[in-house]
């Protein structure tokens, strides 16, 4: 036994727990570091007589203060925290742009509307028409201006998407490289604490970029995301990589490069920021430009089609407001070819039918044949099959498909986005106020004396703005087919007799009323060219084409009594049209073809600013919350493996005071021994 052993070992102790101590004080700041103890065992005792002396003291174990469940409810909350982060990073700024009165859509579509309600007051003014191309050119730039946004938005995200894909490839990198050194330090024997902190720390970053479910596998961590895809197994890595989405190349999607091969994982990633930005893609930016879209096409639609109906200041009919919804381009620019198409395949045209009946959903058409498809909704219903070769093409929740080009294979698809690109191209056309059309098409007068009343006649046949010929060809039968008059016979027998005869006198119809009631009469009136002509609809056998006009009769008419119903003139005061313009902003033209039987455009714009809004708000929830558990599972990991200098400082001192102490079990081993060598 030598006392100047104890000493020594003792004195070795505590210098090593004098550096753990110091090591750990050190690295109190340091991102991932689990703070380390030092682990002592006694040397083998000797045995004297019958008793044993113990022999000192041995360094065991420098042990890493560790929690594998902690650490995982970290990189689990992590994710969660990130997630929620970048989804309220996003939803945030639009959520305030979208509702705020300055660069919201609500205020510029009340103006316009507004400026309308003054040429419906005053349909002469030309101030007032001014004002109205003014508001409809502010209304447009107003929807260009949030499109664009949303569009920035969307190559923002695409951006980070790839950024942060490259991170995870780093990440992933050094897992495998820390999982191969901390394997081969391993099987010496020991444990390379700094090394392991490290690789945690590293996986807690990864999950910062993306959910990720860690394996332990010996002495290596196994790695995979999304639905269980391997992205570290060992030492061997596969590759995120960003690449633009097959069925839609503005969008940018993940995938795993494994080798040789490679899937699509878009779908499947959830967790930290790529899964944020991912969601957020999908639940808020990709619907609010469909909404938004969908109301630029009624707006679009709707007083386009309205000012067709009407007669401007110089007599002719209401030129558009607004550009064609169905423009060659715009037709050709909703549908998306599959990557994988066959070559030399056609494109598949998108023409808007009806804009009441568009939702705000996207669209997959896959081609079972040459000429078969069938249409998935992207909330997931089945809209049915149908072929190019119906006449005329099918109508689908609001738009027609044609295949414009080469013919299709079965397995080719499209994407199709009836509403998505409409903001960013509505614009402003007409440029000349005069040519608002705020008279209604038609006006009626009676003749002198008379004993009847009658309300204005209103053309009950639409002018299909989209069909030139069809448009055409009735607003030429307006003008020569007109005027027409209703003649009365004396009232007898408790009705009374009215004919309707052209200009030339030549009969085109008959009928009753019942004197002193209110009678809604339709005048059914042949349509004829400028010749004169009758214009035929090329049936079998043909028949002349015709439309339709209402007026109310009350009163009694006096015999031989008199209505006449003529083209609205020039200069006209009439503000009919005007007044159905105006009532454009409360009428329900919007998701026509819903339950609600559809809502107005101001309800359709505060239903998107209300949607944002609350996912917004959910996800300032989900913030929230996600931080609070963040909190807690940082705090729970702290509390076990993290630095506290109030205890190192404690430590500090007591192994001081240790190797104070063991200093002097040398010094007296010293002493004893030179009391000895002196004896002698």
């Amino acid at each position: 036994m030598s006392l100047l052993n104890i000493g020594m070992s003792g004195l070795a102790a505590s210098q090593s727990s004098l550096a753990v101590t110091g090591n750990n004080i050190a690295n109190v700041d340091t991102a991932g570091y689990s703070r380390q103890q030092t682990v002592q065992g006694t040397k083998a005792s000797q045995q004297y007589g019958n008793v044993f002396i113990g022999s000192g003291t041995t360094l065991a174990d420098v042990r890493r203060v560790y929690n594998s469940y902690l650490d995982s409810q970290l990189q689990t909350a992590t994710s969660l925290n990130s997630e929620s982060a970048a989804y309220l990073n996003q939803a945030t700024p639009l959520d305030a742009s979208l509702s705020d009165t300055n660069t919201g859509l609500t205020g510029v579509l009340q103006k316009f509307f507004t400026s309308m309600q003054g040429v419906s007051t005053s349909a002469t003014d030309d101030t007032s028409r001014q004002s109205v191309l003014t508001g409809a050119q502010a209304l447009t730039s107003r929807f260009n201006t949030i499109a664009k946004q949303l569009n920035d938005q969307n190559a923002t995200i695409n951006g980070s998407l790839a950024d942060m894909a490259a991170q995870v490839n780093k990440l992933a990198t050094s897992i495998a490289n820390l999982n191969q050194k901390i394997g081969e330090i391993s099987t010496s024997g020991g444990q390379p604490n700094d090394l392991l902190d490290t690789r945690n720390e590293a996986v807690r970053q990864l999950s910062q970029m993306v959910g990720a479910q860690v394996v332990e596998r010996g002495s290596s961590y196994d790695i995979y995301v999304g639905s269980g895809q391997p992205l570290v197994m060992g030492n061997t890595t596969n590759t995120l990589e960003t690449v633009a989405s097959k069925d839609d190349p503005t969008r940018m999607g993940l995938q795993m490069n494994r080798g040789s091969s490679t899937i699509d994982i878009t779908s499947v990633i959830s967790g930290g920021e790529i899964g944020g930005l991912l969601t957020y893609r999908k639940e808020v930016l990709d619907p609010s430009l469909n909404e938004l879209g969908r109301v630029a096409l009624v707006v679009a639609d709707q007083i386009n089609s309205q000012q067709a109906q009407g007669i401007d200041k110089n007599g002719e009919f209401g030129a558009p407001l607004f550009s064609n919804i169905n423009s060659a381009a715009l037709i050709s620019q909703r549908s998306i070819g599959g990557a994988n198409n066959s070559a030399g395949s056609g494109n598949l045209d998108v023409t808007i039918k009806d804009t009441g009946k568009l939702t705000t959903n996207d669209y997959q058409v896959t081609f079972t044949s040459a000429t078969n498809y069938s249409v998935k909704r992207s909330d997931g219903t089945d809209m049915g099959a149908f072929s190019t070769t119906t006449t005329p093409a099918p109508v689908i929740d609001g738009f027609s498909l044609s295949l414009n080009g080469a013919a299709l294979s079965a397995g080719d698809s499209f994407k199709v986005t009836p509403t998505r690109g409409a903001a960013t191209s509505i614009q402003t056309v007409l440029s000349d106020p005069k040519k608002i059309a705020a008279a209604a098409p038609l006006s009626g007068v009676t003749s002198a004396n008379n004993g009847g009343t009658y309300t204005q006649p209103t053309l009950t046949t639409k002018l299909d703005i989209y069909n030139p010929v069809s448009q055409s060809e009735l607003q030429a039968a307006l003008k020569n087919s007109t005027p027409v008059k209703l003649t009365f016979a004396a009232a007898s027998g408790g009705s009374q007799t009215y004919q309707l005869t052209d200009a030339q006198g030549n009969s085109l119809g008959s009928g009753t009323i019942v004197p002193g009631q209110s009678n809604t009469v339709n005048m059914k009136i042949g349509m004829v060219d400028g010749s004169g002509n009758p214009i035929m609809d090329g049936g079998t056998p043909p028949a002349q084409k015709t439309f339709t006009v209402q007026t109310t009769v009350g009163g009694t008419p006096k015999a031989n009594e008199s209505f006449t119903v003529s083209l609205t003139g020039a200069g006209s005061s009439d503000n009919r049209n005007a007044q159905a313009l105006v009532g454009l902003q409360t009428k329900q033209t919007v998701d026509t073809g819903s339950a609600s039987k559809g809502i107005s455009l101001t309800d359709a714009y505060s239903k998107l600013v209300t949607n944002v809004g609350t996912k917004a708000a959910q996800g300032k929830s989900d913030s929230a919350a996600t931080t609070a558990i963040l909190a807690q599972a940082k705090g729970a990991r702290d509390s076990l493996s993290g630095v506290d200098l109030d205890e190192e400082t404690g430590n500090l001192v007591k192994y001081q005071q240790y190797y104070t102490a063991s200093s002097q079990i040398i010094k007296a081993a010293q002493e004893t021994f030179s009391v000895l060598i002196n004896s002698l």
